[in-house]
């Protein structure tokens, strides 16, 4: 039966996806309708988690707006997500950086990862 499920799941996954992980800095192209309209919106901030596997995986991106934090939870094999560019590596040392939103200003840089 799981191998049945996983056949039919590998149909949706996305290839186009790039290497991506908790730290770095992304440029999310999301799809968005109003009503009968399609329109393309930027979405750039820090990944903050990872999560899930297969089909169900999903990652949140964090970014200020007007000082108030926004987060985007994004499944990674979402149709709607037209293209994501990784704009800049982070260095971190954990998996899941939930710190970060307690964080304003200059305590909440990332040092970027080097090579």
């Amino acid at each position: 039966m799981q191998g049945i499920i996983r056949e039919i799941q590998q149909e949706f996954m996305r290839t186009d996806i790039p290497d991506f992980r908790a730290g770095d800095t992304v440029k999310v192209m999301y799809k968005i309708k109003e009503g009968d309209k399609e329109r393309v919106q930027p979405f750039q901030g820090v990944v903050i988690q990872r999560r899930g596997t297969g089909a169900t995986e999903t990652f949140t991106v964090r970014k200020m707006a007007s000082g108030v934090g926004v987060e985007r939870i994004i499944p990674i094999h979402s149709p709607y997500i037209e293209s994501l560019e990784v704009t800049k590596r982070g260095k971190v040392r954990r998996a899941r950086i939930f710190y970060l939103r307690g964080l304003t200003g200059k305590k909440a840089r990332i040092k970027e990862k080097r090579g």
